[in-house]
């Protein structure tokens, strides 16, 4: 009986034990995902999606992230010109659960009120590609293209093709968008100052549709037969410059100095394009992520950087820098620069 009554109660001192170590097992699990740090969501929301030029944003986004332990949430409106559909994208930012917010505004007075739902919610807001009339401090912070820095290189290239004399005219200018204002001024006063003899004769509105950008250079080439150079100080408007060129195929070279195009420069099919200035936009969106997580990790950052753009030609076209500047590649695992096929 002793026997018998030993080896029934030998399972049931067993059970406990092994009950009680799952369930220390299973508690220590929990604790653990309980006290890991939950992953911190970035949005980042370009002018438009799926261009050459915003794409490399996604790119320097994506390996800051991945270096960070961030995720990026990418969205953008179809057009450049649709405001509402950015407003609309910001707003369900403020609304969900983000912990960043990266935008390049479509059009700066409309995003002051979504940005300023954004900073109350405390959500730090990196404005790229143009600024917003609003001061950087709190949770508002600027990382922009140096505009009045590519205005003048603009201005030295335009010196360098005319020799200090001809014609300019400067197409594009768009009164919404304060970094294309800054850029046009300071092309204008570098001309003044370093080559008086170089005259502009003609300043056009610019908007973000092709065809109007077309009809305005077509326009543009009628009045103005002799022009020299065409300074588009955007990638809109540079592809309506050259269409109209194509169409109207002036007796003598008109030069044609382009400001961000979306994607690489065709210089062997733009016979008059002549060279580009470009924002670094991979690198902006990299600093743009790096800087939301310095400021989690509760690091000083600063309120605004200006990042140079650079004046890419047909000599420089196919070198290391260049290319990956343009690079749109944002799969991880291949950010070594490598031609393209």
């Amino acid at each position: 009986m002793n026997t018998l009554l030993q080896y029934r109660l030998r399972p049931r001192r067993n059970r406990p034990c092994l009950g009680l170590a799952g369930l220390v097992s299973c508690l220590a699990l929990w604790a653990a995902a309980c006290g890991s740090p939950t992953q911190v969501r970035i949005a980042v929301i370009p002018q438009t999606d799926g261009t050459g030029h915003w794409e490399p944003v996604h790119a320097g986004a994506e390996v800051a992230a991945d270096r960070t332990g961030m995720s990026i949430y990418w969205n953008a409106p179809t057009r450049e010109d649709d405001v509402e559909a950015q407003i609309a994208l910001v707003e369900r930012v403020v609304s969900g659960d983000y912990q960043g917010l990266v935008l390049a505004p479509d059009q700066a007075l409309s995003l002051i009120t979504p940005v300023r739902r954004a900073m109350a919610q405390g959500i730090p807001t990196v404005i790229i590609g143009s600024p917003l009339p609003i001061p950087a401090g709190g949770n508002l912070f600027y990382i922009l293209n140096d505009d009045a820095a590519g205005g003048r290189l603009a201005a030295q290239r335009v010196a360098q093709l005319l020799n200090g004399h001809g014609t300019v005219a400067i197409l594009g200018i768009n009164p919404d968008v304060a970094g294309i204002m800054l850029r046009a001024r300071s092309f204008e006063q570098s001309l003044a100052q370093n080559d008086p003899g170089i005259r502009i004769v003609e300043r056009r509105i610019g908007t973000f549709n092709v065809p109007h950008e077309q009809q305005v250079a077509e326009e543009t080439l009628r009045t103005n037969p002799d022009l020299d150079v065409i300074v588009a100080l955007t990638g809109t408007t540079a592809d309506g410059t050259s269409s109209a060129l194509d169409t109207a195929r002036p007796k003598h070279a008109i030069r044609v100095i382009g400001f961000d195009l979306g994607g690489y420069p065709l210089f062997g099919q733009q016979g008059n394009l002549d060279s580009v200035v470009q924002e670094d936009t991979r690198s902006i969106g990299q600093q743009a992520i790096e800087l939301i997580h310095a400021r989690h990790l509760g690091q000083s950052v600063p309120g605004l950087v200006y990042v140079q753009p650079k004046l890419i030609t047909r000599q420089n076209i196919e070198t290391a820098e260049v290319r990956l500047m343009l690079d749109p590649d944002w799969k991880l695992g291949h950010w070594a620069w490598s031609p393209i096929q």
